[in-house]
């Protein structure tokens, strides 16, 4: 799985991938600085055209807006070019320590000015059908963030048990078995070891898809835009849900500890 091989691509540090495994989050600067303007008109595309996933994510009583949409890289050519041409395969690569990238979704979260809506504590793992430990996450915004930016609880990709998901709107348990899962804690209550970071456009906050994470809202006078690219290494495998997925993906046809099928996965790196 790669393990052996040095790691010296320039945008990183055998430091950053020691960080990564540790403490499964760690900030990569610059990863799409040369595809800003890119991701700022497909993201504009996006919210112009939405796809059949996009919500909105405001509840009453909250200013703003929220608006998210995924699954879109292979609709919007903005988001295709970055998928494909930009270096963040390359780099999930060695943070994963994978010999292989595969394209898992992408993600697109913007907060107008003025939206007090936080992104709630949550793991995207269990939303997820795919597990593993080689699985990475690039959130990158494409405006300067400080108080807007990614919060992440460093080391709870190892927790023993997930984090319940639950529904961002009526926050009901996303599956009928709650018991599975731990509930929500409250890090910042609880003293956890939250990283977060101020943020140029461009840069990216790398995570495991079992890193406990969220935002608060956007009280600046500008756009929060940004945008994510959810990727798997060599061991992840589809595994079976107790109900629809969040993206469900319907008529994929897989089953438990299959690889996802690269027809809709396509692997878009090789060490």
């Amino acid at each position: 799985m790669g393990r052996g091989r040095a790691m010296t691509h320039p945008l990183i540090t055998e430091a950053d991938v020691m960080a990564f495994q540790r403490d499964g989050v760690v900030l990569i600067k610059g990863l799409f600085a040369d595809h800003v303007q890119t991701l700022r008109r497909g993201i504009d595309r996006n919210m112009a055209d939405p796809g059949e996933y996009a919500a909105e994510n405001v509840k009453p009583g909250q200013t703003g807006r929220f608006f998210d949409d995924y699954c879109n890289w292979e609709r919007i050519p903005e988001f295709t070019e970055v998928v494909l041409q930009s270096q963040a395969a390359a780099v999930a690569a060695e943070l994963m320590r994978s010999d292989t990238v595969q394209m898992f979704h992408d993600h697109v979260l913007v907060k107008e000015p003025g939206t007090s809506a936080p992104t709630p504590w949550h793991q995207d793992g269990p939303y997820y059908f795919v597990e593993g430990r080689q699985t990475v996450s690039f959130w990158c915004p494409v405006d300067a963030v400080t108080e807007a930016s990614l919060r992440c609880v460093a080391g709870s990709h190892l927790w023993d048990k997930p984090v319940l998901p639950t529904r961002w709107l009526s926050e009901q348990n996303f599956y009928p078995d709650g018991d599975a899962y731990m509930p929500v804690p409250d890090p910042d209550a609880e003293g956890m070891d939250i990283r977060e970071w101020a943020m140029a456009p461009g840069d990216a906050v790398a995570f495991n898809f079992n890193i406990l994470h969220g935002a608060r809202g956007n009280a600046a006078r500008a756009q929060r835009r940004a945008f994510s690219l959810r990727l798997l290494g060599d061991d992840a495998r589809y595994v079976a849900r107790p109900g629809r997925t969040s993206p469900p993906f319907p008529g994929h046809d897989m089953v438990p500890g299959q690889r996802l099928r690269e027809d809709w996965f396509p692997v878009i790196f090789h060490r």
